[in-house]
């Protein structure tokens, strides 16, 4: 074909990536691999195939590891822990010379990823590898920092991390960097059908110098995952991967006091006003839903469009589907390369036909498609919002789109799902945008661009898309603990005197405090009432057995009050110093009552109400000074990580100091914008009653604090199982408290379950930083700039 032909018809010519080092390598290998642990490579056992996609030939075996090979990488990880811990910023060093190596090997890790994966080569290369190095040369800036910022605070230990086959070497950086940095030693786990980079890499890093035991990787199906969420000597868990086995890892980890991390599936809108620039849209869409074949948890996968523009961007959108480049995902000039297996294309395949049964117009460009593991970019209009493709993840090249007429709708429409990862968002109006931004239940949003990473600005989401960070300041904090963390005590339950019979009857007027709900008093549903005693068993009073309709109606009422989250942080912290002043000025009474109950001595019991007092002015002062930050990414842009509230708040109070404990975590849970339910402590209850007469006095909005007494084995786990509950806080014996995880993995709401004590007295422990985080959860909202 002459030059003047190739202009003529802009036909793209074969440009196909060389694999001869790829190939080179596995051949060193015998094409075999067992499981890297402490340093070197074991002879391989039982294997599994491992494929390439695009060409269903078999690459390479990898080792089904066994509950001993699991075994000797956690002692390996655990042996290497200490010493690794000790380096402190001379972990930097390691670090830095990981991401050197990264970058030395850039093309052969690519062309081994897309081998494996099938993914085109333009995106490993330009993309992944990329990605990769920048989060090594990141986090070894974090390891040299550490010590100055975050003080006080020390590894974990042992953290398992399972990552998945859609970006196998990314996913692994994502999780190691942080991990390494923060002094953590790995057990990894990769994707049974995408194994070859991670053994490569360990392979790597060992020749660079890392310490024998600090990585172990260990591999094979899902078995194995399991075997390392299951062992008692691992330390945390970081997940990435579907919501049905996010679930599974929250049910078994629970109880075990793991930290956990989950990253999981998503149904992510792409929202087009009318005002956007649609061309610029229509590549946006084709990187939202056509990168990696649209196996990718964040994917914009629901095209929500403004009704007046809605004819003209399909329009274009087809026009470009067609121009969309199908077929080797080794050659440079590939758009959209294989699927990672049969399994998965069979998946894909079921649910488009879903798709056209439930009514939903298919459109497909006519383009050669290969045979084998390939499926074309695909388009469904004129589809309901509750149709099971506009709501099921399809982790495909599948695009679905919707109409909207107003911002309002969009917003509700994009909210219309289970998952809450991330959002794209395409306006020419930055007030528009960033006004609808901060209304997305989401982690991560995208003005005008979409699936933007990088290693400074955390990655995560909400609801049934997981819970946690990854990347940047926030992703730090998953491996770290406080030092004065070691040694507490374990929450027992508390021993309540039996009630002495009152030798003369009590005449006086009935005072048994009822629920507080909505911003009044009500009568508990059951139509029970429980005895509240002194330790020696003379009866204090009685209060209201709640129920669980009781806990419905507390609810409803939270959701109600959802002005109370919009409200500034200025604007809290005035309201919450005005509480803070009420109590103050009760103090007496306030004091009497916790002596009653508890039997600590008059001074103890002031000596309460003062901190309870300050703590209150403690949050009020957090409320508007836990501020979010602006990243600078190497991109011309911003991200702005915002703080959000959760939304509604569940908190199980602890038994000791009543009423310091209750405020300690009902301040910031305040503060940082949620509305609360409150379980008081059970033996002791009459400090938190007694504070609604406070929050009448205090203009605190009816609803925002709602207080529900009752035995918190009866109360605690309908709280934990509702699906309206954002999140869960619990205090309190270790039984009731691993109860509590595997109900909340329902919706997968993030939990804080403390089952050793805390010294409330201490400021270090009881305020701070660490509860406006737990009250908080981080938004990121990627905002480009220029022409």
């Amino acid at each position: 074909m002459s030059v003047a032909e190739i202009m003529q018809s802009m036909d793209y010519g074969p440009a196909p990536e060389g694999t001869t080092e790829a190939e080179a390598w596995l051949e060193r290998h015998g094409r075999r691999f067992g499981c890297f642990i402490d340093g070197t490579f074991e002879t391989p056992g039982s294997t599994l195939d491992s494929h390439n996609p695009a060409r269903d030939e078999k690459l390479a075996e990898i080792t089904q590891a066994t509950q001993s090979d699991v075994e000797r990488a956690v002692a390996a990880a655990r042996k290497a822990q200490p010493a690794w811990a000790r380096l402190g910023s001379g972990r930097a060093r390691p670090l830095y010379a990981l991401a050197r190596v990264v970058q030395r090997q850039a093309r052969l890790l690519a062309v081994l990823e897309t081998l494996d994966n099938g993914k085109p080569i333009r995106e490993s290369r330009d993309i992944d590898v990329p990605l990769v190095a920048r989060h090594f040369y990141h986090h070894a800036g974090w390891a040299q920092l550490l010590e100055d910022e975050f003080p006080g605070q020390q590894a974990l230990g042992v953290a398992g991390q399972i990552i998945p086959w859609n970006f196998p070497l990314l996913m692994l950086a994502w999780k190691l960097a942080p991990a390494l940095a923060t002094g953590n030693t790995v057990v990894l786990k990769p994707a049974e059908y995408t194994s070859l980079t991670a053994l490569l890499f360990a392979e790597l890093a060992h020749r660079a110098g890392l310490p024998a035991g600090v990585v172990n990787v260990v591999t094979g199906d899902g078995a194995v995952g399991e075997l390392i969420v299951e062992h008692p000597g691992i330390d945390k868990i970081a997940f990435t991967g579907s919501t049905e086995v996010g679930r599974r890892i929250r049910e078994k980890t629970a109880g075990t006091g793991k930290r956990l991390t989950l990253e999981l599936g998503g149904k992510s809108p792409f929202i087009v006003f009318d005002d956007a620039d649609l061309d610029s849209a229509v590549e946006g869409l084709v990187d939202a839903i056509w990168f990696n074949q649209g196996q990718v948890c964040c994917a914009g996968s629901r095209l929500l469009v403004q009704e007046s523009v809605a004819e003209p961007l399909i329009a274009k959108l087809k026009a470009r589907m067609a121009k969309l480049q199908l077929g080797d995902p080794l050659d440079k000039g590939t758009d959209i390369g294989a699927i990672v297996a049969p399994g998965q294309l069979a998946r894909i395949q079921g649910l488009v036909q879903t798709g056209i049964d439930e009514g939903g117009e298919m459109w497909q460009p006519d383009l050669p498609c290969p045979a084998g593991n390939f499926y074309p970019p695909t388009l469904f209009t004129g589809v309901q919002p509750a149709a099971t493709i506009a709501q099921e993840e399809i982790f495909g090249p599948v695009l679905v789109a919707t109409s909207f007429r107003t911002p309002g709708e969009a917003i509700e429409l994009a909210n219309n799902t289970r998952y809450g990862l991330a959002a794209s968002v395409w306006s020419e109006s930055i007030n528009l945008a960033l006004e609808v931004a901060p209304k997305l239940v989401c982690g991560v949003v995208w003005v005008n661009a979409t699936n933007l990473f990088d290693a400074a600005c955390g990655f995560g989401g909400r609801r049934e898309s997981g819970f946690g960070r990854e990347g940047g300041h926030e992703g730090l904090g998953e491996y770290l603990r406080p030092a004065w963390d070691l040694g507490r005590k374990a929450y027992v339950e508390t021993k309540i005197a039996s009630e002495r019979p009152l030798l003369e009857p009590d005449l006086g007027l009935d005072r048994t405090p009822k629920l507080y709900i909505g911003g009044a008093q009500k009568r508990p549903d059951s139509g029970y009432s429980q005895a509240v005693l002194d330790p020696k068993g003379v009866l204090l009073g009685e209060v209201g057995a709640g129920s669980r309709k009781d806990v419905r109606e507390a609810v409803e009422a939270a959701r109600k009050a959802a002005a109370w989250s919009r409200a500034t942080p200025h604007n809290r912290a005035q309201v919450i110093y005005y509480l803070a002043e009420n109590l103050e000025a009760r103090r007496a009474e306030f004091g009497a009552r916790i002596a009653a109950q508890t039997g600590v001595s008059r001074r103890a019991a002031r000596a309460e109400v003062r901190a309870s007092v300050e703590r209150l002015f403690a949050a009020a002062a957090w409320a508007d000074k836990f501020e979010g930050a602006v990243h600078q990414p190497p991109l011309r842009g911003v991200t702005l990580a915002l703080n959000e509230p959760h939304g509604v708040v569940a908190v199980v109070c602890p038994d000791e100091a009543p009423l310091l404990a209750t405020v300690s975590l009902l301040g910031p849970a305040l503060a940082a914008g949620n509305r609360v339910i409150l379980v008081p402590s059970e033996p002791h209850p009459l400090s938190a009653t007694d504070l609604y007469q406070v929050l009448d006095t205090s203009d605190v909005p009816g609803g925002a604090v709602n207080i529900v007494t009752g035995r918190r084995q009866d109360l605690a786990p309908v709280l934990a199982a509702h699906a309206e509950i954002d999140a869960l806080w619990y205090f309190g014996p270790a039984e009731l408290g691993a109860e509590l995880e595997r109900l909340a993995a329902g919706n997968l709401k993030p939990t804080w379950i403390e089952t050793r004590r805390r010294d409330w007295r201490q400021r270090h422990q009881g305020e701070g930083r660490e509860f406006m985080g737990r009250a908080s959860q981080v938004k990121n909202i990627w905002i480009p700039y220029g022409e």
